[in-house]
């Protein structure tokens, strides 16, 4: 009798290999969370006790850490606020512009359209930190130095975003759904509003998903173009602790807000992660 179903060609049964697979994943979710334990222990601990080493077991200065955070000279509430704002323009803006860029190119035929689409991903091989001293001399030259607008315009051209999404509409966007719209004469605008935006979904909610990090997780620019407390975002908060001198530096405050800021991402996370295996398998995989 043919044993196909519970061996592999090879001659490993399904049950070694699953406990084999089971045993890799534990592995590496165990690498990806102890991170976050480590985090979250330390952020109940005092100074004093975290130069004597790490311990496995929490302590009881988590709610006197974020006392002493939240007191202090520098304005958390006021970071988080803006690390928010930055962060949800960023992705909303960035997402639906990029879609789109990458709705145009994909759907229409019009001169120029391939040497538009080199040109956007060559853009993407310059590092942001070549193009920094110009930028900043530019927001520099308009009077927008020590604001958080030009952390949220430039952030709207995404060739990256661009690139993903035009690949996930070739390979999910039928062409002839278009042309049917416009021959039941929807316009553009209304075409890509509500019939193309809501089949490019779990695209779109990827990239806000990374695009919501990316920007919360900014610190190069923000650094840059900031220099007011209440204006700051959070990681420029946060090196700004790090960087406080010996008298009023506090490792348990540092780790009380990295913990407290990584809790927007995990909710943003918890929104849209059904999307994020749907849409990447999408747009990686061209049909």
């Amino acid at each position: 009798m043919n044993n196909d179903t519970t061996m592999k060609p090879h001659g490993v049964p399904i049950g070694v290999r699953r406990t084999i697979a089971y045993i890799v994943l534990i592995f590496f979710s165990f690498l990806c969370l102890i991170w976050f334990y480590i985090l979250l222990i330390n952020s109940t601990r005092s100074h004093s006790e975290m130069t004597l080493g790490f311990t496995v077991l929490p302590s009881k200065y988590l709610m006197k850490n974020w006392t002493s955070l939240v007191t202090g000279t520098i304005p958390i509430a006021r970071g988080f606020i803006n690390s928010l704002i930055v962060s949800a323009c960023t992705a909303v803006l960035c997402s639906y512009f990029s879609a789109m860029t990458a709705y145009a190119i994909n759907t229409y035929q019009f001169k120029g359209r391939a040497a538009i689409a080199t040109f956007i991903l060559a853009i993407m091989m310059i590092p942001g930190q070549v193009t920094a001293l110009g930028f900043l001399r530019l927001i520099v030259r308009l009077g927008m130095d020590d604001s958080i607008v030009p952390l949220i315009i430039p952030a709207i051209a995404s060739p990256v975003t661009y690139f993903y999404l035009k690949q996930y509409m070739e390979s999910n966007l039928p062409l002839s759904l278009v042309e049917a719209a416009r021959i039941d004469g929807s316009g553009e605008f209304r075409t890509f509003n509500t019939i193309i935006l809501p089949l490019i979904k779990p695209a779109i909610s990827v990239q806000m998903i990374f695009a919501f990090v990316g920007s919360w997780n900014n610190y190069f620019t923000p650094a840059l173009i900031l220099h007011t407390d209440v204006k700051k975002t959070l990681p420029v908060m946060i090196a700004q602790l790090r960087g406080a001198d010996w008298l009023r530096f506090d490792m348990g405050q540092i780790y009380i807000m990295i913990a407290a800021s990584i809790f927007p991402v995990i909710v943003i996370y918890l929104i849209l992660s059904k999307y994020i295996v749907g849409g990447m398998a999408a747009g990686a995989v061209k049909g």
